[in-house]
C-alpha cells in the first residue's frame, strides 16, 4: 500500500513536531510495498539522513533522519507478523522520533543519537547562536556559537588548549549529552577564524587518520617512559618529534601529552607511534 506521511510543525499534519527548526511542512516520507523514500518540503533548515543533507533520498532500516532536532530511525516491521494500520504505522513513526523542543527550554539531546558533527551541521544551517555544552563521561567541553558560526572552543575550561584543538577533540567523542542554551557574547583574546564547515571538514578528516593509528597507541591513562640509553641519536628526530619526545620526559603520561602539545591531537599521536616504532618511547 502507498502511504505519505507529512512532517511538520502545522497542527493539521501527520506527524507534528512543535519546535523552531522545524518548518510548517518540512519534509514526506512516502512508503510503498518495497520501498521508503523521504523529501524534502523546501524547509528552512533542511533533512538529514545520517548526517547528509538530501533533497530527496531512498531509506534503507538503520536509517537515522534527523528534522530539526528530532530523530527517526527506519526500522523493520514483520507485515506478516503484524498486520499494521496507517494510524498505527503513523504512531509508531512518531514515537521513534526523539523529540526536543527549543520553544521555552533548551536544546538538549545524546551524541549516540545525534553525533557532533550532524548536530553542528545542522547548528550553522539554522544560525543558531549559543553555547553548545557537551558532557562526556571524561570531560565537560563547550562550543561558543553566533549564527551557526563557532568562534570559541574549550574543554574542562583549559584556555591552554586551542579552540580548534578542542574542537577537533570533542568531534571523537561518540557518547554524552549535549545543551544548547542562549548565552551572552563571550569575550576572547582571539576568534576562531574558520568556518564552521572548514572546521568540521577538517575535525572528520583527523578523526579518520586517528582512528586507522588508534591501536598502535596505548589507552590515553597509559604512563609512557624514555629508555636509558637511548634507543637511537636525538638529532635523527624532525623539530616535531622532539618536541613530543621533550613532553614525554616532562609529563610521562599519554594524555598529557596530547594536552600540552601546541598542535592538534593527531599529530601527536603521529609522533608518539614514530617514536616509540623506534623505541624512543616506550610503556614502562
Amino acid at each position: 500500500m502507498n502511504r505519505e506521511i507529512i512532517i511538520g510543525r502545522s497542527s493539521d499534519l501527520d506527524m507534528v513536531l512543535v519546535e523552531d527548526m522545524v518548518s510548517r511542512r518540512h519534509a514526506k516520507i512516502s512508503t510503498t510495498d518495497s520501498e521508503v523514500y523521504i523529501q524534502d518540503l523546501g524547509s528552512t533548515n533542511g533533512t538529514f539522513v545520517n548526517g547528509e543533507k538530501v533533497t530527496r533520498s531512498r531509506l534503507v532500516e538503520g536509517d537515522r533522519i534527523l528534522v530539526g532536532t528530532s530523530i527517526i530511525k527506519m526500522v523493520a516491521v514483520d507485515a506478516s507478523a503484524d498486520n499494521t494500520s496507517e494510524a498505527e504505522a503513523r504512531r509508531r513513526l512518531e514515537a521513534g522520533a526523539n523529540r526536543q523542543s527549543t520553544s521555552g527550554r533548551p536544546m538538549s539531546g545524546v551524541i549516540e543519537e545525534i553525533p557532533l558533527p550532524d548536530l553542528l551541521q545542522l547548528l550553522s544551517t539554522s544560525r543558531k547562536s549559543g553555547v553548545l555544552m557537551v558532557a562526556a563521561p571524561h570531560a565537560i567541553g563547550k562550543i561558543y556559537l553566533r549564527k551557526g558560526q563557532i568562534y570559541f572552543a574549550a574543554i574542562n575550561d583549559d584556555f591552554a588548549i586551542s579552540p580548534q584543538k578542542a574542537i577537533y577533540r570533542m568531534l571523537t567523542w561518540v557518547s554524552g549529552t549535549f545543551e544548547l542554551s542562549p548565552s551572552v557574547e563571550m569575550q576572547v583574546m582571539e576568534e576562531v577564524s574558520e568556518s564552521t564547515e572548514a572546521l568540521l571538514m577538517e575535525g572528520v578528516r583527523q578523526l579518520d587518520e586517528l582512528r586507522q593509528i588508534e591501536n598502535r597507541l596505548p589507552p590515553r591513562d597509559s604512563a609512557l617512559a624514555v629508555l636509558t640509553p637511548l634507543a637511537g641519536k636525538l638529532r635523527e628526530l624532525s623539530p616535531e618529534e622532539l618536541d613530543t619526545f621533550q613532553l614525554v620526559l616532562d609529563h610521562g603520561q599519554l594524555q598529557a601529552v596530547l594536552d600540552y602539545y601546541p598542535g592538534p591531537d593527531l599529530d601527536a599521536a603521529q609522533h608518539l607511534v614514530s617514536l616509540m616504532q623506534r623505541e624512543f618511547v616506550v610503556v614502562p
